[in-house]
């Protein structure tokens, strides 16, 4: 469902994301802050049998912010085209990251979505952006991916060798 939004917003709003450029998602996320990430992912997912993917969009396309696609399809379309729906438990996490609305968002594979509350999803997700306001991206994504591992861990505990299903990796869009 697409956002309703007036002509003057809808202008606002593509202007918005038409600046957002792949140079500010690196700004944000430099490579040592990428191979923390890759380094939070891969030791969670030892101790849980979730598959957790990052994806960082400087900005949506102008069309698709013209439009009114909110941050909640978007992360819907990604968690589709990457695959996360695709694992053998039914296990995948996307975080998504939209820079230029400044808004997080997380969507689960069905196995997971019924154990976790969405009040539990809204803490993650508002660490992140607590930390992003202050430009704080490197920890409050870490101290996130944090409090996410010990919520899977605890619903999905690691039940010992497994395949890692998804690269862990964070994408810069």
């Amino acid at each position: 469902m697409t956002q309703e939004l007036t002509f003057g917003q809808r202008c606002g709003r593509a202007l918005k994301h038409w600046r957002g450029t792949p140079a500010t998602a690196r700004a944000a996320f430099p490579g040592t802050t990428l191979k923390a990430i890759e380094t939070a992912i891969a030791e969670g997912e030892q101790r849980h049998r979730a598959e957790v993917r990052l994806i960082v969009e400087a900005a949506l396309t102008p069309g698709m912010a013209y439009q009114g696609v909110t941050n909640r399809e978007r992360a819907r379309e990604l968690f589709a085209h990457y695959g996360v729906w695709d694992t053998e438990d039914n296990c995948g996490v996307l975080i998504y990251i939209n820079l230029a609305e400044h808004q997080v968002d997380i969507v689960a594979d069905r196995h997971v979505g019924r154990r976790i509350t969405p009040e539990q999803w809204q803490a993650i997700c508002r660490t992140m952006t607590a930390g992003f306001a202050s430009g704080n991206y490197h920890d409050s994504t870490l101290q996130a991916l944090g409090e996410l591992n010990s919520l899977l861990q605890h619903h999905f505990p690691a039940t010992g060798e497994r395949s890692n299903q998804l690269p862990n990796e964070a994408i810069l869009l």
